[in-house]
Protein backbone atom coordinates (compact mmCIF):
# COMPACT_ATOMS: atom_id res chain seq x y z
CA UNK A 1 0.00 0.00 0.00
CA UNK A 2 1.59 3.48 -1.12
CA UNK A 3 1.34 6.27 1.42
CA UNK A 4 -0.03 9.15 -0.29
CA UNK A 5 1.15 12.50 -1.26
CA UNK A 6 2.00 14.83 2.41
CA UNK A 7 4.60 16.17 4.65
CA UNK A 8 6.39 13.77 6.57
CA UNK A 9 6.17 12.49 10.28
CA UNK A 10 9.17 13.71 12.21
CA UNK A 11 11.11 11.33 14.15
CA UNK A 12 10.43 12.67 18.11
CA UNK A 13 14.18 10.84 19.28
CA UNK A 14 15.83 13.04 16.32
CA UNK A 15 18.18 15.62 18.50
CA UNK A 16 19.10 17.01 15.03
CA UNK A 17 22.29 18.55 13.66
CA UNK A 18 23.62 22.01 13.19
CA UNK A 19 24.79 21.56 9.44
CA UNK A 20 22.93 20.27 6.36
CA UNK A 21 22.40 16.85 4.78
CA UNK A 22 25.26 16.84 2.10
CA UNK A 23 24.57 13.69 -0.54
CA UNK A 24 27.76 13.48 -2.79
CA UNK A 25 27.27 11.21 -5.91
CA UNK A 26 30.72 10.45 -7.17
CA UNK A 27 29.61 9.44 -10.98
CA UNK A 28 31.01 6.27 -11.56
CA UNK A 29 32.92 5.40 -8.92
CA UNK A 30 32.75 1.23 -7.75
CA UNK A 31 34.55 -1.06 -5.98
CA UNK A 32 36.39 -3.27 -8.02
CA UNK A 33 36.28 -6.69 -8.60
CA UNK A 34 40.13 -6.75 -10.18
CA UNK A 35 43.14 -4.59 -8.64
CA UNK A 36 45.25 -4.22 -13.04
CA UNK A 37 42.52 -1.65 -13.58
CA UNK A 38 41.07 -0.09 -11.38
CA UNK A 39 41.77 3.68 -11.05
CA UNK A 40 39.88 4.18 -8.06
CA UNK A 41 42.49 2.08 -6.37
CA UNK A 42 45.42 3.22 -8.48
CA UNK A 43 44.48 6.66 -7.10
CA UNK A 44 46.30 8.19 -3.92
CA UNK A 45 42.50 8.98 -2.22
CA UNK A 46 43.17 10.06 0.85
CA UNK A 47 40.00 11.35 2.10
CA UNK A 48 37.82 8.44 0.61
CA UNK A 49 40.32 6.43 2.23
CA UNK A 50 39.94 8.42 5.38
CA UNK A 51 36.26 8.27 5.25
CA UNK A 52 35.82 4.65 4.74
CA UNK A 53 38.08 3.40 7.57
CA UNK A 54 36.62 6.02 9.73
CA UNK A 55 33.26 6.15 9.12
CA UNK A 56 30.24 3.12 8.60
CA UNK A 57 29.62 2.68 5.45
CA UNK A 58 28.40 -0.20 2.91
CA UNK A 59 28.66 -1.55 -0.52
CA UNK A 60 25.52 -0.77 -2.14
CA UNK A 61 24.19 -2.70 -5.63
CA UNK A 62 23.76 -0.26 -8.31
CA UNK A 63 22.96 -2.83 -11.75
CA UNK A 64 20.47 -5.04 -13.05
CA UNK A 65 17.46 -5.80 -11.03
CA UNK A 66 18.43 -3.09 -8.16
CA UNK A 67 17.77 -0.44 -10.42
CA UNK A 68 15.00 -2.00 -12.39
CA UNK A 69 16.91 -3.49 -15.32
CA UNK A 70 15.67 -6.96 -16.56
CA UNK A 71 18.65 -8.68 -15.19
CA UNK A 72 21.75 -9.13 -13.24
CA UNK A 73 23.91 -9.12 -16.29
CA UNK A 74 22.89 -5.37 -17.15
CA UNK A 75 25.11 -2.64 -15.80
CA UNK A 76 23.11 0.19 -14.40
CA UNK A 77 23.79 4.02 -16.04
CA UNK A 78 23.19 7.33 -14.65
CA UNK A 79 19.74 7.55 -15.67
CA UNK A 80 18.35 4.17 -13.82
CA UNK A 81 20.93 5.11 -11.30
CA UNK A 82 19.52 8.61 -10.29
CA UNK A 83 16.29 7.46 -10.46
CA UNK A 84 17.01 4.95 -7.77
CA UNK A 85 18.99 7.43 -5.42
CA UNK A 86 15.80 10.17 -5.83
CA UNK A 87 12.77 7.90 -5.63
CA UNK A 88 13.48 5.77 -2.90
CA UNK A 89 11.95 2.65 -4.75
CA UNK A 90 12.88 0.71 -7.68
CA UNK A 91 11.15 1.24 -11.05
CA UNK A 92 10.53 -0.95 -14.07
CA UNK A 93 13.03 -0.69 -16.42
CA UNK A 94 14.28 -1.92 -20.00
CA UNK A 95 11.82 -5.28 -20.51
CA UNK A 96 9.62 -4.73 -18.32
CA UNK A 97 8.45 -1.22 -19.14
CA UNK A 98 8.50 -2.62 -22.85
CA UNK A 99 5.99 -4.94 -21.77
CA UNK A 100 3.99 -3.17 -20.06
CA UNK A 101 3.29 -0.45 -22.42
CA UNK A 102 2.24 -2.93 -25.40
CA UNK A 103 -0.16 -4.13 -22.15
CA UNK A 104 -1.78 -1.16 -22.16
CA UNK A 105 -1.84 0.17 -25.47
CA UNK A 106 0.65 3.26 -24.51
CA UNK A 107 3.05 2.51 -26.91
CA UNK A 108 0.53 2.36 -30.25
CA UNK A 109 -0.92 5.89 -28.53
CA UNK A 110 2.09 7.58 -28.18
CA UNK A 111 3.03 10.42 -30.85
CA UNK A 112 6.21 8.67 -32.21
CA UNK A 113 4.35 5.20 -32.81
CA UNK A 114 1.45 7.37 -34.92
CA UNK A 115 4.25 9.20 -36.82
CA UNK A 116 6.12 6.63 -38.11
CA UNK A 117 2.88 4.90 -39.14
CA UNK A 118 1.18 7.78 -40.63
CA UNK A 119 4.64 8.36 -42.58
CA UNK A 120 4.42 5.12 -44.58
CA UNK A 121 0.70 4.54 -44.59
CA UNK A 122 0.48 8.90 -46.21
CA UNK A 123 3.65 7.62 -48.64
CA UNK A 124 3.06 3.94 -49.51
CA UNK A 125 6.36 3.44 -48.23
CA UNK A 126 7.97 0.66 -45.80
CA UNK A 127 8.03 -0.15 -42.17
CA UNK A 128 11.36 -1.75 -41.14
CA UNK A 129 12.51 -3.46 -37.56
CA UNK A 130 15.65 -4.44 -37.26
CA UNK A 131 16.74 -6.15 -33.67
CA UNK A 132 17.25 -9.43 -32.21
CA UNK A 133 15.14 -12.24 -32.80
CA UNK A 134 14.80 -14.28 -29.39
CA UNK A 135 12.94 -14.39 -26.17
CA UNK A 136 16.69 -14.03 -24.43
CA UNK A 137 14.67 -10.74 -23.36
CA UNK A 138 18.18 -9.00 -22.06
CA UNK A 139 18.53 -6.58 -25.30
CA UNK A 140 15.05 -7.53 -27.34
CA UNK A 141 12.24 -9.74 -26.96
CA UNK A 142 10.76 -11.52 -29.75
CA UNK A 143 7.35 -11.23 -28.43
CA UNK A 144 7.69 -7.22 -28.53
CA UNK A 145 8.13 -7.34 -32.17
CA UNK A 146 4.92 -9.49 -32.77
CA UNK A 147 3.06 -7.23 -31.10
CA UNK A 148 4.54 -4.40 -33.29
CA UNK A 149 3.71 -6.13 -36.55
CA UNK A 150 0.05 -7.11 -35.21
CA UNK A 151 -0.21 -3.20 -34.28
CA UNK A 152 0.80 -2.21 -38.16
CA UNK A 153 -1.18 -4.74 -39.52
CA UNK A 154 -4.56 -3.05 -37.49
CA UNK A 155 -3.00 0.25 -38.53
CA UNK A 156 -2.88 -0.51 -42.43
CA UNK A 157 0.20 -0.55 -42.67
CA UNK A 158 0.90 -2.82 -46.03
CA UNK A 159 4.73 -3.19 -46.95
CA UNK A 160 6.72 -4.37 -43.68
CA UNK A 161 9.96 -5.51 -43.22
CA UNK A 162 12.38 -7.40 -40.34
CA UNK A 163 15.85 -7.02 -40.32
CA UNK A 164 16.50 -10.15 -38.11
CA UNK A 165 19.51 -10.30 -35.95
CA UNK A 166 20.57 -13.73 -34.49
CA UNK A 167 20.99 -14.54 -30.73
CA UNK A 168 22.89 -17.80 -29.52
CA UNK A 169 24.26 -15.42 -26.55
CA UNK A 170 20.88 -14.81 -24.25
CA UNK A 171 19.71 -18.24 -25.49
CA UNK A 172 21.08 -21.74 -26.91
CA UNK A 173 23.62 -20.94 -29.24
CA UNK A 174 22.55 -22.37 -32.29
CA UNK A 175 18.64 -22.26 -31.52
CA UNK A 176 18.28 -19.62 -34.41
CA UNK A 177 15.50 -21.71 -36.48
CA UNK A 178 13.71 -21.94 -33.57
CA UNK A 179 12.54 -18.05 -33.75
CA UNK A 180 13.54 -17.52 -37.15
CA UNK A 181 10.94 -19.92 -39.27
CA UNK A 182 8.01 -19.26 -36.84
CA UNK A 183 8.70 -15.54 -37.56
CA UNK A 184 8.21 -16.30 -41.13
CA UNK A 185 5.18 -18.32 -40.96
CA UNK A 186 3.92 -15.67 -38.79
CA UNK A 187 4.70 -13.05 -41.72
CA UNK A 188 3.06 -15.27 -44.12
CA UNK A 189 -0.05 -15.50 -42.16
CA UNK A 190 -1.02 -11.63 -43.06
CA UNK A 191 -3.18 -12.44 -45.99
CA UNK A 192 -3.09 -9.52 -48.13
CA UNK A 193 -0.21 -7.86 -46.40
CA UNK A 194 2.98 -7.87 -47.41
CA UNK A 195 5.48 -8.71 -44.61
CA UNK A 196 8.79 -10.46 -44.74
CA UNK A 197 12.27 -10.83 -43.38
CA UNK A 198 14.38 -8.90 -45.32
CA UNK A 199 18.00 -9.53 -43.97
CA UNK A 200 19.73 -10.95 -41.39
CA UNK A 201 22.90 -12.41 -39.38
CA UNK A 202 24.63 -12.91 -36.01
CA UNK A 203 24.45 -10.11 -33.72
CA UNK A 204 28.49 -10.56 -32.90
CA UNK A 205 29.36 -10.36 -36.81
CA UNK A 206 26.76 -7.26 -37.75
CA UNK A 207 24.63 -4.45 -36.49
CA UNK A 208 25.05 -4.77 -32.83
CA UNK A 209 28.47 -3.56 -31.95
CA UNK A 210 29.27 -1.62 -28.97
CA UNK A 211 31.42 1.14 -27.17
CA UNK A 212 32.93 1.73 -30.00
CA UNK A 213 34.45 -1.61 -30.24
CA UNK A 214 34.20 -2.60 -34.06
CA UNK A 215 32.43 -0.41 -36.15
CA UNK A 216 33.09 -2.63 -39.37
CA UNK A 217 30.20 -5.05 -38.01
CA UNK A 218 27.63 -1.94 -38.21
CA UNK A 219 29.16 -1.38 -41.20
CA UNK A 220 28.07 -4.59 -42.10
CA UNK A 221 24.57 -4.58 -40.74
CA UNK A 222 23.98 -1.10 -42.30
CA UNK A 223 25.33 -3.24 -46.00
CA UNK A 224 22.90 -5.68 -45.49
CA UNK A 225 20.02 -3.99 -43.94
CA UNK A 226 19.87 -0.48 -45.38
CA UNK A 227 21.55 -1.31 -49.01
CA UNK A 228 20.47 -5.23 -49.67
CA UNK A 229 24.19 -6.02 -50.13
CA UNK A 230 25.11 -9.21 -49.07
CA UNK A 231 24.64 -13.08 -49.72
CA UNK A 232 21.47 -13.73 -51.12
CA UNK A 233 18.96 -16.29 -50.12
CA UNK A 234 15.19 -16.69 -50.68
CA UNK A 235 14.42 -16.97 -47.20
CA UNK A 236 15.88 -16.35 -43.80
CA UNK A 237 15.45 -20.08 -42.80
CA UNK A 238 17.35 -21.59 -46.25
CA UNK A 239 19.92 -18.96 -45.04
CA UNK A 240 20.97 -20.08 -41.98
CA UNK A 241 20.50 -24.22 -42.89
CA UNK A 242 23.15 -23.35 -45.86
CA UNK A 243 25.45 -21.68 -43.52
CA UNK A 244 24.83 -24.57 -40.73
CA UNK A 245 25.82 -27.47 -43.94
CA UNK A 246 28.49 -25.27 -44.89
CA UNK A 247 30.26 -24.25 -41.34
CA UNK A 248 29.42 -27.11 -39.01
CA UNK A 249 28.96 -25.93 -35.57
CA UNK A 250 28.80 -22.40 -36.80
CA UNK A 251 27.14 -20.32 -33.74
CA UNK A 252 24.36 -18.05 -33.91
CA UNK A 253 25.65 -15.26 -32.94
CA UNK A 254 29.01 -15.75 -35.52
CA UNK A 255 26.45 -16.19 -39.02
CA UNK A 256 27.46 -14.36 -41.69
CA UNK A 257 24.94 -11.73 -43.72
CA UNK A 258 21.96 -13.53 -44.85
CA UNK A 259 20.04 -10.72 -48.05
CA UNK A 260 16.43 -12.47 -49.03
CA UNK A 261 15.94 -11.85 -52.84
CA UNK A 262 13.17 -12.19 -54.98
CA UNK A 263 12.64 -14.54 -58.40
CA UNK A 264 14.70 -12.03 -59.98
CA UNK A 265 17.71 -11.74 -57.52
CA UNK A 266 16.81 -8.18 -56.19
CA UNK A 267 16.59 -7.29 -51.98
CA UNK A 268 13.20 -7.77 -50.96
CA UNK A 269 13.71 -4.98 -48.47
CA UNK A 270 16.03 -2.42 -48.53
CA UNK A 271 15.26 0.61 -46.66
CA UNK A 272 14.82 3.95 -49.01
CA UNK A 273 14.24 7.42 -48.86
CA UNK A 274 10.48 7.59 -46.80
CA UNK A 275 10.63 4.98 -45.09
CA UNK A 276 10.09 4.47 -41.44
CA UNK A 277 12.48 2.39 -39.21
CA UNK A 278 12.63 0.73 -35.89
CA UNK A 279 15.55 -0.43 -33.96
CA UNK A 280 13.21 -2.83 -31.73
CA UNK A 281 16.29 -3.98 -28.95
CA UNK A 282 15.53 -1.87 -25.70
CA UNK A 283 18.92 -1.88 -24.13
CA UNK A 284 20.79 0.87 -25.44
CA UNK A 285 24.69 -0.23 -25.18
CA UNK A 286 24.11 -2.43 -28.68
CA UNK A 287 22.01 0.27 -29.82
CA UNK A 288 23.95 2.72 -29.84
CA UNK A 289 26.12 2.69 -32.75
CA UNK A 290 23.43 1.87 -35.50
CA UNK A 291 21.37 4.62 -34.31
CA UNK A 292 24.33 7.00 -34.81
CA UNK A 293 24.22 5.67 -38.38
CA UNK A 294 20.77 6.56 -38.86
CA UNK A 295 20.83 9.54 -37.02
CA UNK A 296 23.99 11.41 -38.54
CA UNK A 297 23.01 13.63 -41.27
CA UNK A 298 24.30 12.77 -44.87
CA UNK A 299 27.95 13.57 -45.61
CA UNK A 300 28.62 14.04 -41.40
CA UNK A 301 31.37 11.88 -39.77
CA UNK A 302 31.03 8.23 -39.04
CA UNK A 303 33.94 5.52 -38.70
CA UNK A 304 32.66 3.89 -42.10
CA UNK A 305 31.12 5.10 -45.22
CA UNK A 306 26.87 4.11 -45.63
CA UNK A 307 27.46 4.85 -49.78
CA UNK A 308 23.58 6.21 -49.28
CA UNK A 309 22.00 7.71 -46.50
CA UNK A 310 18.05 7.38 -46.98
CA UNK A 311 15.91 10.29 -45.51
CA UNK A 312 13.54 8.01 -42.43
CA UNK A 313 11.78 8.55 -39.79
CA UNK A 314 13.53 6.34 -37.29
CA UNK A 315 13.24 5.47 -33.83
CA UNK A 316 14.55 3.44 -30.97
CA UNK A 317 12.82 1.31 -28.93
CA UNK A 318 13.36 3.42 -25.78
CA UNK A 319 15.93 6.32 -24.87
CA UNK A 320 19.57 4.53 -25.10
CA UNK A 321 21.38 7.46 -24.15
CA UNK A 322 19.53 10.42 -21.89
CA UNK A 323 22.82 12.07 -21.50
CA UNK A 324 22.62 12.87 -25.31
CA UNK A 325 19.19 12.62 -25.64
CA UNK A 326 19.78 9.57 -28.44
CA UNK A 327 17.82 8.52 -30.22
CA UNK A 328 16.10 11.80 -30.85
CA UNK A 329 12.71 9.92 -31.47
CA UNK A 330 11.71 6.62 -29.52
CA UNK A 331 8.61 4.56 -28.96
CA UNK A 332 8.83 4.27 -24.55
CA UNK A 333 8.60 6.88 -22.49
CA UNK A 334 11.06 6.60 -19.29
CA UNK A 335 9.14 5.04 -15.94
CA UNK A 336 6.70 7.22 -14.76
CA UNK A 337 7.59 7.81 -10.96
CA UNK A 338 5.62 9.01 -8.35
CA UNK A 339 6.13 10.62 -5.14
CA UNK A 340 9.87 11.28 -5.14
CA UNK A 341 12.31 12.55 -1.97
CA UNK A 342 12.50 15.92 -3.53
CA UNK A 343 8.63 15.96 -3.61
CA UNK A 344 7.78 14.89 0.04
CA UNK A 345 11.01 17.05 1.06
CA UNK A 346 9.41 20.40 -0.04
CA UNK A 347 5.73 19.10 0.93
CA UNK A 348 7.44 19.08 4.14
CA UNK A 349 9.52 22.64 4.15
CA UNK A 350 12.93 21.56 3.21
CA UNK A 351 15.14 23.61 1.37
CA UNK A 352 17.29 22.15 -0.65
CA UNK A 353 20.06 22.62 -3.45
CA UNK A 354 20.91 20.38 -6.32
CA UNK A 355 24.36 21.11 -8.16
CA UNK A 356 26.29 19.04 -10.77
CA UNK A 357 27.99 20.90 -13.98
CA UNK A 358 26.47 20.75 -17.07
CA UNK A 359 27.41 17.00 -18.16
CA UNK A 360 25.39 15.36 -15.11
CA UNK A 361 22.87 18.56 -14.16
CA UNK A 362 19.90 17.03 -15.48
CA UNK A 363 21.01 13.66 -13.41
CA UNK A 364 20.46 15.83 -10.11
CA UNK A 365 17.56 17.57 -11.32
CA UNK A 366 15.32 15.53 -14.04
CA UNK A 367 16.66 11.83 -13.31
CA UNK A 368 16.73 12.42 -9.57
CA UNK A 369 13.39 13.51 -9.76
CA UNK A 370 11.45 11.25 -11.45
CA UNK A 371 12.08 12.03 -15.18
CA UNK A 372 10.31 15.07 -14.15
CA UNK A 373 11.55 19.02 -15.37
CA UNK A 374 11.27 22.07 -13.41
CA UNK A 375 11.21 22.29 -9.72
CA UNK A 376 8.70 20.89 -6.82
CA UNK A 377 8.51 23.90 -5.02
CA UNK A 378 10.58 27.24 -6.80
CA UNK A 379 10.99 28.57 -2.79
CA UNK A 380 11.67 25.59 -1.48
CA UNK A 381 14.47 24.38 -4.24
CA UNK A 382 17.40 25.99 -5.98
CA UNK A 383 19.18 23.97 -8.72
CA UNK A 384 23.00 25.48 -10.32
CA UNK A 385 24.24 24.43 -13.18
CA UNK A 386 27.88 24.93 -13.70
CA UNK A 387 28.93 25.11 -17.38
CA UNK A 388 30.89 22.28 -18.55
CA UNK A 389 34.23 22.61 -20.70
CA UNK A 390 33.70 21.44 -24.03
CA UNK A 391 37.00 19.69 -24.54
CA UNK A 392 37.60 16.20 -24.75
CA UNK A 393 36.97 14.99 -20.77
CA UNK A 394 41.00 13.24 -20.81
CA UNK A 395 42.38 16.51 -21.52
CA UNK A 396 40.77 18.49 -18.49
CA UNK A 397 39.91 15.15 -16.13
CA UNK A 398 39.30 17.05 -13.10
CA UNK A 399 36.67 19.18 -15.15
CA UNK A 400 34.30 21.34 -12.78
CA UNK A 401 34.76 19.35 -9.44
CA UNK A 402 36.40 22.50 -8.07
CA UNK A 403 33.96 25.02 -9.05
CA UNK A 404 31.54 22.78 -7.61
CA UNK A 405 32.32 22.73 -4.72
CA UNK A 406 33.42 26.21 -3.99
CA UNK A 407 29.50 26.41 -4.42
CA UNK A 408 28.67 23.82 -2.45
CA UNK A 409 31.03 24.90 0.28
CA UNK A 410 29.47 28.22 0.04
CA UNK A 411 25.73 26.88 0.28
CA UNK A 412 26.98 25.22 3.51
CA UNK A 413 28.18 28.25 5.47
CA UNK A 414 25.17 30.02 4.18
CA UNK A 415 22.83 27.98 6.52
CA UNK A 416 20.00 28.39 4.02
CA UNK A 417 19.63 24.70 3.19
CA UNK A 418 18.33 21.80 5.33
CA UNK A 419 19.88 19.18 2.41
CA UNK A 420 21.85 19.47 -0.62
CA UNK A 421 22.87 16.81 -3.42
CA UNK A 422 25.87 17.27 -5.74
CA UNK A 423 27.29 14.88 -8.59
CA UNK A 424 31.10 14.75 -9.26
CA UNK A 425 30.51 13.27 -12.76
CA UNK A 426 34.60 12.77 -13.67
CA UNK A 427 34.71 8.77 -12.70
CA UNK A 428 32.51 8.43 -15.37
CA UNK A 429 32.89 10.73 -18.34
CA UNK A 430 36.79 10.54 -17.82
CA UNK A 431 36.12 6.90 -17.32
CA UNK A 432 34.29 6.62 -20.67
CA UNK A 433 37.84 7.64 -22.34
CA UNK A 434 39.56 4.79 -21.63
CA UNK A 435 42.42 7.11 -20.83
CA UNK A 436 44.09 5.22 -17.46
CA UNK A 437 46.46 8.10 -16.30
CA UNK A 438 43.84 11.02 -17.06
CA UNK A 439 41.05 8.79 -15.07
CA UNK A 440 43.42 8.62 -12.14
CA UNK A 441 44.32 12.07 -12.11
CA UNK A 442 40.40 12.79 -12.22
CA UNK A 443 40.01 10.72 -8.87
CA UNK A 444 42.69 12.58 -7.09
CA UNK A 445 41.10 15.99 -8.60
CA UNK A 446 37.98 14.97 -6.97
CA UNK A 447 39.65 13.21 -3.87
CA UNK A 448 40.62 16.84 -2.99
CA UNK A 449 37.25 18.42 -3.05
CA UNK A 450 35.89 15.49 -0.93
CA UNK A 451 38.36 16.65 1.69
CA UNK A 452 37.18 20.22 1.62
CA UNK A 453 33.53 19.50 1.95
CA UNK A 454 35.03 17.38 5.34
CA UNK A 455 35.73 20.18 6.90
CA UNK A 456 33.06 22.08 5.92
CA UNK A 457 30.74 19.69 7.26
CA UNK A 458 32.68 19.42 10.05
CA UNK A 459 32.69 23.26 10.85
CA UNK A 460 28.72 23.44 10.01
CA UNK A 461 27.93 20.27 11.79
CA UNK A 462 26.23 18.56 8.98
CA UNK A 463 26.41 14.89 7.98
CA UNK A 464 28.29 14.08 4.56
CA UNK A 465 26.86 10.85 2.57
CA UNK A 466 29.31 9.85 -0.05
CA UNK A 467 28.13 7.11 -2.89
CA UNK A 468 27.86 6.64 -6.59
CA UNK A 469 24.95 5.72 -9.46
CA UNK A 470 27.44 3.28 -11.04
CA UNK A 471 30.68 2.03 -11.51
CA UNK A 472 33.31 2.76 -14.19
CA UNK A 473 36.10 4.09 -13.15
CA UNK A 474 37.02 0.69 -10.77
CA UNK A 475 37.24 -1.38 -14.00
CA UNK A 476 39.14 0.40 -16.55
CA UNK A 477 40.74 -2.68 -18.40
CA UNK A 478 38.99 -5.33 -20.44
CA UNK A 479 39.33 -8.94 -18.76
CA UNK A 480 38.83 -12.68 -19.64
CA UNK A 481 37.49 -14.70 -17.81
CA UNK A 482 40.05 -16.04 -15.73
CA UNK A 483 40.23 -12.58 -14.87
CA UNK A 484 43.81 -12.01 -16.90
CA UNK A 485 43.63 -8.79 -18.74
CA UNK A 486 43.28 -8.76 -22.31
CA UNK A 487 45.77 -6.94 -24.72
CA UNK A 488 45.66 -5.04 -27.40
CA UNK A 489 47.98 -5.15 -30.75
CA UNK A 490 50.76 -3.48 -28.91
CA UNK A 491 50.86 -5.32 -25.80
CA UNK A 492 48.83 -2.44 -23.71
CA UNK A 493 45.66 -3.59 -21.50
CA UNK A 494 42.80 -3.21 -23.49
CA UNK A 495 41.44 -0.04 -22.87
CA UNK A 496 37.58 -0.44 -21.06
CA UNK A 497 35.42 2.68 -21.52
CA UNK A 498 31.76 1.07 -20.13
CA UNK A 499 30.51 1.10 -17.51
CA UNK A 500 31.16 -1.42 -14.32
CA UNK A 501 28.72 -3.99 -12.48
CA UNK A 502 30.69 -3.46 -9.38
CA UNK A 503 29.16 -2.78 -6.25
CA UNK A 504 29.38 1.51 -5.40
CA UNK A 505 29.65 3.09 -1.70
CA UNK A 506 27.23 3.58 0.92
CA UNK A 507 29.29 6.28 3.51
CA UNK A 508 27.77 8.42 5.93
CA UNK A 509 29.90 11.30 8.20
CA UNK A 510 28.32 12.33 10.94
CA UNK A 511 30.81 14.24 12.66
CA UNK A 512 28.17 15.16 15.89
CA UNK A 513 27.01 12.10 16.02
CA UNK A 514 24.22 11.96 18.90
CA UNK A 515 23.37 8.33 19.46
CA UNK A 516 20.27 8.08 17.31
CA UNK A 517 21.10 5.05 15.42
CA UNK A 518 23.89 2.55 15.42
CA UNK A 519 26.71 4.18 13.92
CA UNK A 520 29.27 0.74 14.03
CA UNK A 521 27.68 -0.54 11.12
CA UNK A 522 25.07 0.24 8.45
CA UNK A 523 22.33 -2.80 6.58
CA UNK A 524 24.04 -4.52 4.35
CA UNK A 525 22.74 -6.15 0.53
CA UNK A 526 20.79 -2.56 -0.44
CA UNK A 527 20.36 -0.79 -3.53
CA UNK A 528 21.01 2.29 -4.34
CA UNK A 529 17.55 3.01 -3.74
CA UNK A 530 17.73 3.02 -0.33
CA UNK A 531 19.37 6.07 -0.18
CA UNK A 532 16.39 8.68 0.21
CA UNK A 533 14.68 6.82 2.98
CA UNK A 534 18.35 6.98 4.89
CA UNK A 535 18.67 10.35 3.74
CA UNK A 536 14.91 11.37 5.34
CA UNK A 537 16.27 9.76 8.60
CA UNK A 538 19.21 11.54 8.75
CA UNK A 539 16.92 14.61 8.35
CA UNK A 540 15.23 13.84 11.36
CA UNK A 541 12.27 12.41 9.11
CA UNK A 542 10.49 8.82 9.32
CA UNK A 543 10.56 7.24 5.89
CA UNK A 544 7.44 6.59 3.72
CA UNK A 545 6.20 2.26 4.54
CA UNK A 546 6.94 1.66 0.96
CA UNK A 547 10.15 3.31 0.46
CA UNK A 548 13.10 0.79 0.12
CA UNK A 549 14.37 -0.29 3.80
CA UNK A 550 16.96 2.75 5.35
CA UNK A 551 20.87 1.80 5.63
CA UNK A 552 21.00 2.78 9.13
CA UNK A 553 19.05 0.78 11.84
CA UNK A 554 17.13 3.77 14.60
CA UNK A 555 17.30 3.41 18.18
Amino acid sequence: MSDTMHALEKNPKWQGRRGPVVLVIMDGVGYGKYEEGDAVKASRMKYLDWFTANCPHTKLKAHGTAVGLPSDDDMGNSEVGHNAMGCGRVFAQGAKLVGESIANGSMFAADTWKKLVKNVNDKGSTLHFIGLVSDGNVHSHIDHLKAMITQASKDGVKKLRVHALLDGRDVDPTSALNYITPLEEFLAGFAGFDYKIASGGGRMYMTMDRYNADWSMVERGWKAHVLGEGRMFESATKAIETYRQEVPGVLDQDMHEFVIADGSGKPVGTIEDGDSVIYFNFRGDRALEMTRAFETPKGGELPFDRVRVPAVEYAGMMEYDGDAHVPAQYLVNPPSIDRTMGEYLTKTGVKLLAISETQKYGHVTYFFNGNKQGKFDEKLEDYIEVPSDVVPFEQRPWMKCAEITDKVIEAIKSGKYDHIRLNYPNGDMVGHTGVFNAVVCSMEGMDLQLGRLKAAIEEAGGILCLTADHGNSDDMYEHGKDGSVKKDADGEPKAKTSHSLNPVPGIIYDPEYKGEYDNTKLNDGLGISSWPATLMNLMGYVAPSDYDKSMINLK
